[in-house]
């Protein structure tokens, strides 16, 4: 099984179901970080078990070899000494464990491929999880603006900026009134200022009038 699968799996069922909740990124990042540390682990704890079983097998595959010179060896000392049964049975033994050496080498070629992916795919992971660890700042301060940004839309949202605007314009028409309200004091009291200079103009033709009454009288006596 690839890494990445294995690693998969792990992850599906739990981020899925933060993702879902919209769970706080932050937790979300360092939960797949240490989740890829934890494989990469028990990945390397695997590995370590694989090539430790590639040297028991390699160590087995040199026992055989010797194995089969040493069959090879009494095969030819049983025909020196004219007993060609036994130097059949070695040849039969030395057949027998040659199989098992070539069943191993096998074995260990699959092995060595094995490996040589696990090895590929805990690089890349590797890289990834570096990535990840470069990235978390990056990724919590991306959250924290979006989040920043989602509370702003909400309290300038357009029916909240008309109310307000309703409610400057209701002020300003108070102020209007007000304003017409001192207007109005303002035009009485002018009102009642020209009353008074006409009343002046009045005055002195009462005066006029009066002064000529005097002198008709005064000729008339």
């Amino acid at each position: 099984m690839s890494v990445f699968k294995r690693f998969s799996d792990i992850l599906n069922s739990n981020v899925s179901a933060m993702l879902d909740k919209a769970e706080n990124p932050e937790k979300l990042v360092k939960m797949i970080i240490s989740e890829m540390e934890n494989t990469l682990y028990d990945v390397r704890r695997e590995s370590a078990k694989t090539i430790a079983d590639k040297k028991d097998m390699e160590r087995q595959v040199k026992n055989y070899q010797a194995e089969i010179l040493n069959w090879q060896k009494r095969a030819e000392m049983a025909l020196e000494k004219d007993r060609d049964d036994l130097a059949k049975q070695a040849l039969a033994e030395k057949h027998r464990v040659e199989l098992a050496v070539d069943t191993q080498l096998k074995e260990l070629s699959n092995l060595e491929l094995a490996l040589g992916r696990l090895e590929n795919d805990i690089a890349k992971l590797q890289g990834k999880l570096n990535e990840a660890i470069a990235r978390r700042k990056a990724i919590v301060a991306r959250h924290e603006t979006v989040r920043a940004t989602i509370q702003i839309r909400k309290r300038t949202e357009t029916n909240h900026i008309g109310e307000a605007l309703s409610r400057f314009d209701r002020f300003e028409k108070r102020m209007d009134d007000l304003e017409a309200e001192v207007e109005a004091m303002d035009l009485g009291k002018n009102a009642s200022l020209s009353q008074q200079i006409d009343s002046l103009d009045e005055d002195d033709d009462l005066n006029d009038e009066l002064e000529e009454l005097k002198i008709k009288m005064q000729k008339a006596s």
